[in-house]
């Protein structure tokens, strides 16, 4: 049965592919507490045990195809972040991303040095110790491009997938340990009372409604107004601005037979029945508590929509979300989720917009048609790719990373094809925030590009690397594995260290931004749950896109500098 097996998944090579990637999602999928592998490392194991297991070929068109796809998918979904990173509060989590990054790349070239290692093991050690799965692509490109024996190459390539699977598990596990534990021990904070800290300072407050719930939760009821009703003899104005924190909002006025759309100079009267929308319990604070709920369906009848809507206007982008509250054009509306990068944010007074985030509006429907003329487009769902804008972006990026070189030192470095695309997804990413009709791609089929498209070329890399790991583990295991972990850690020691003292960042801030800085997404999650706050989000936003630019791009220079 064995032998059959082995002899079927030789055979049909393109099969042993789809199982080791169904493995890899399995294996991905257990979790230790906030830990586990993920799909990518997942897949690598899968890998390693198929390849082991039975000599399947692997072709190297195929690995360059799906990290090319992997690749531009990457650059497509961080690319308006990416070119927002400099502006306002951005900056400091992007300077902290860069000494991170930078620091991992020397501690990996060092420890590479003093343990001997060729250029495979190295770069999978920096891989592996700074979870950036995506830097064994730009290595192995790097790798085939060198003047050396074919099978020389080939064996510095299955070198990539064992010191990445000796070192990426501490390189994960560290990074939570050192986030959650151990920094918050040296900066003597308590994680919930300084995340709640931070919330007050951006005007969010768990023990009342505030800015922040009243956007997301509200209720459209109508209320005949007595004669003892506080809100008598006020206009619509002055009634809404009795609960304006609160976002109170009175649509429409039945009076007798006739109803009627409110206007603010409107005079509320007894016996008026109002549809107002607001949380149900400031409701009740403002109409009074012996207001009688009426069922008018007529009066109710308003046609309410949830849109998604792009940011592109510059005019907003820095305004934070108290500012945009006191638009003219918000009446009526209700913000239900700020998303960036990806990323959902806490909606908070203080939170600042920035070009490319993606904002959840709710409300009738001509007030969200004009918000939505206000603030960028409507993000339609589409399946529709634009496969030109995407081929034709791949090429020619791929074209300049083989054109482009620069010296360093005595040694001349090619952007490579891999660098080439990442920055043609990074260009296509930034023009949508122009243009969101131009290059369109759904985020379903973003998603399947950098998820697969990953996951594919790091199993197919363990399957390369199957039959030589367990000899390679044997001659260099014990010191990998501690090379992993200085590279692991070091540069989180020097990112607290630059970012505590010398930008003197919000001790929150500072640690979503080091997770954001060694891309460890489980890491900020963690941080989340031990916070008690989303809040840490607002650091690793604009330290991720920069990290998983720069640390991918090292992939390509370790090997290099090991191979000189």
């Amino acid at each position: 049965m064995l032998t059959w097996l082995e002899q079927f998944l030789v055979r049909y090579p393109e099969l042993a592919l789809f199982l080791v990637i169904a493995a890899g999602y399995w294996i991905g999928s257990f979790k230790i507490g906030t830990f586990s592998l993920g799909p990518v490392t997942g897949a690598l194991f899968a890998g390693l045990v198929v390849g082991h297991f039975a000599h399947v070929p692997v072709s190297g068109m195929t690995k360059s195809f799906l990290f090319l796809l992997f690749l531009f998918g990457v650059g497509y979904s961080v690319g308006p972040q990416f070119a927002q990173a400099m502006k306002r509060g951005g900056l400091q989590p992007m300077l902290l991303a860069v000494v991170v990054c930078v620091t991992g790349l020397v501690t990996a070239i060092v420890a590479g040095k003093v343990l001997g290692l060729d250029p495979g093991l190295a770069a999978g050690l920096m891989s592996g110790a700074l979870t950036q799965s995506a830097a064994m692509g730009t290595a192995t490109d790097a790798i085939n491009g060198l003047a050396v024996p074919e099978a020389q190459r080939a064996l510095y390539v299955s070198h990539i997938a064992v010191a990445d699977a000796v070192c990426y598990i501490f390189g994960y596990a560290g990074v939570i340990l050192w986030i959650t534990v151990v920094a918050p021990a040296l900066l003597k904070i308590d994680l919930r009372d300084e995340a709640l800290k931070l919330e007050q300072s951006l005007g969010m407050s768990r023990s009342k409604p505030g800015l922040a719930s009243a956007w997301r939760k509200f209720e459209l009821r109508a209320y005949r107004l007595d004669a003892g009703s506080p809100l008598i003899g006020l206009t619509v104005a002055a009634a809404e601005a009795r609960g304006s924190e609160h976002r109170v909002f009175i649509h429409r006025i039945r009076r007798g037979e006739r109803a009627f759309p409110s206007e603010p100079g409107s005079i509320l009267a007894p016996g008026d029945v109002i549809a107002i929308s607001a949380p149900r319990q400031i409701i009740v604070e403002l109409v009074g508590a012996r207001a009688e709920e009426v069922e008018d369906r007529e009066l109710l009848d308003i046609p309410l929509i949830s849109v998604e809507i792009f940011l592109i206007n510059a005019k907003l982008a820095g305004m934070n979300l108290q500012e945009v509250s006191q638009q003219d054009w918000t009446h009526g509306l209700y913000l239900r989720s700020l998303t960036r990068g990806g990323q959902e944010l806490p909606i908070a007074p203080g939170i600042v917009l920035q070009r490319g985030d993606i904002l959840r509006i709710v409300g009738p429907e001509p007030a969200v048609e004009n918000a939505a003329k206000m603030i960028g487009v409507i993000v339609a769902p589409s399946s529709s790719i634009d496969f030109v804008v995407m081929g034709l972006a791949i090429f020619l990026g791929g074209i300049v990373g083989v054109l482009v070189s620069f010296p360093v030192g005595s040694i001349k470095i090619a952007l490579s094809t891999s660098v080439g695309t990442l920055l043609a997804g990074l260009l296509v990413g930034y023009l949508r925030t122009l243009n969101p009709r131009f290059g369109h791609i759904p985020d379903g089929a973003v998603s399947l590009m950098t998820s697969l498209g990953l996951a594919a070329f790091v199993g197919l890399t363990g399957i390369h690397a199957g039959p030589i790991f367990l000899s390679a583990l044997r001659e260099s295991g014990v010191a990998l594995l501690l090379g992993g972990v200085v590279v692991t850690l070091l540069p989180q020691v020097v990112g607290f260290c630059f970012g505590h003292y010398v930008l003197r960042m919000n001790p929150i801030l500072l640690l979503g931004g080091l997770t954001g800085s060694q891309t460890v997404t489980a890491a900020m999650a963690a941080l989340q749950e031990r916070s008690g706050s989303p809040v840490p989000v607002l650091g690793y936003t604009p330290a991720y896109p920069v990290a998983n630019i720069l640390l991918t791009t090292w992939g390509s220079l370790i090997v290099v500098v090991f191979a000189a």
